[in-house]
């Protein structure tokens, strides 16, 4: 009964680190609806004006009948521009809603599965492994390598290639010092972007503002400043009071905050601020998935002694013993260094536990084993871990309460 209870598989805790498989898909159908309403909505008011100037143009008879023909056509063709808009909105939505079906029949799979020893939680598993292959493929900017990825194993439904392309290109246009693509971004966003008091625009605008300070174009600074920065005093008046200041302070100045706003790592700061609105206003977490998936792994595996100095493998060289403790691995000591361990409220231990002087605990038919097969004259025993020898008879009994 106990290994059954063990290897019982609980869908709703693998269902944590896969959230963003439902949300993501999700937020592009609202985006896209609302994008598609705006359009409509746009088109309307314009083709309803157009309509009705025409209208009275006729009966005035400001327009003759060939002129009101022409008003007509062009009506008929910002009507024909809406509808391939339409279409357009059309085919992503049912792109979305066949991701949305793919990843649900994925995610039903994994309730149809009853032990953790089926060969068919091996299978889903391994699909896992690849998605989170791909995401920190593609959250790394290594988007060709992670689309032949997902291709080779057909998971281009499970995964959110197109999301994270277009995040690194608005993100690589940011390091490469131009604001124009991250600007077409904001303003196709900007509903959405409103709602989260973002300051992404108006950091952007900025930068703008210090770049043409930069190059000494001081009325053309001015009138950027005026259109775009001043309306901004009520939420953010600290950085337009700084502004305004940094029209007096050069670009070699040493004065700061101004000399902090003229340094280049200001573009980095920008990038990063992109790549961080833009995973939350698409749900995404702001780690890498993998990197979620290895914490709570490693956590849940470490233990004190994982990173003692006695630590067989991979930190003592003279330790006689060989681990199968992943933490303990040369692969992972160093990655795990820094995480939590868990408390585990039940341990194992041998059947006949002694006590070694240098207060370390074996199991006792196992330790004179190992001290036999090493060589050691009979009444000698070592310690597997520290590679110190003691009398057998210094050994003592344990006894567990």
């Amino acid at each position: 009964m106990a290994e059954l209870t063990s290897t019982k598989l609980n869908p709703e805790s693998h269902l944590l680190l896969d959230q963003p498989l439902l949300r993501l898909p999700a937020e592009l159908s609202r985006k896209n609806f609302k994008l598609a309403a705006l359009h409509v909505e746009h088109d309307k008011k314009l083709l309803l004006g157009a309509l009705r100037t025409a209208a009275n143009d006729s009966l005035s008879g400001k327009k003759n009948p060939s002129q009101a023909l022409d008003s007509l056509d062009n009506m008929v063709n910002r009507m024909k521009n809406l509808k391939r808009k339409m279409e357009g909105f059309h085919e992503d939505e049912k792109t979305i809603y066949r991701q949305t079906r793919t990843r649900l029949e994925h995610l039903r799979d994994l309730y149809q599965i009853p032990s953790l020893a089926d060969v068919k939680y091996d299978e889903w598993s391994r699909i896992r492994l690849n998605r989170l292959m791909v995401d920190y493929l593609l959250r790394s900017g290594f988007g060709e390598s992670a689309t032949a990825l997902a291709k080779e194993k057909g998971i281009e439904d499970l995964v959110d290639l197109n999301v994270f392309v277009q995040c690194h290109k608005v993100e690589e246009s940011l390091r490469r010092e131009s604001t124009q693509e991250c600007l077409a971004w904001c303003s196709e966003h900007r509903e959405l972007t409103r709602k989260t008091n973002s300051s992404l625009e108006f950091e952007l605008r900025l930068q703008q503002f210090i770049e043409l300070r930069r190059r000494g174009q001081l009325l053309e600074a001015r009138q950027h400043a005026q259109k775009y920065i001043s309306s901004n005093t009520e939420t953010n008046s600290p950085e337009v009071r700084r502004a305004a200041g940094l029209l007096a302070y050069p670009p070699e100045t040493k004065v700061e905050p101004y000399r902090t706003m003229y340094s280049k790592s200001r573009w980095d700061f920008l990038s990063n601020l992109f790549v961080k609105t833009h995973h939350e206003l698409f749900s995404l977490p702001g780690r890498p998935l993998m990197h979620i998936a290895l914490s709570a792994g490693l956590s849940a595996l470490k233990t004190p002694s994982c990173h003692s100095k006695y630590a067989s493998s991979s930190s003592n060289a003279s330790s006689t013993t060989t681990t199968v403790c992943p933490i303990c691995s040369t692969e992972l000591n160093e990655l795990a260094r820094n995480l939590r361990h868990v408390q585990h409220n039940k341990s194992s231990v041998e059947h006949d536990p002694i006590v070694l002087p240098n207060g370390r605990v074996y199991g006792r038919e196992r330790l004179l084993e190992m001290s036999a097969k090493v060589g050691l004259e009979e009444g000698k025993v070592k310690d597997p871990t520290t590679s110190e020898i003691f009398e057998a008879s210094e050994i003592r009994k344990v006894f567990i309460s």
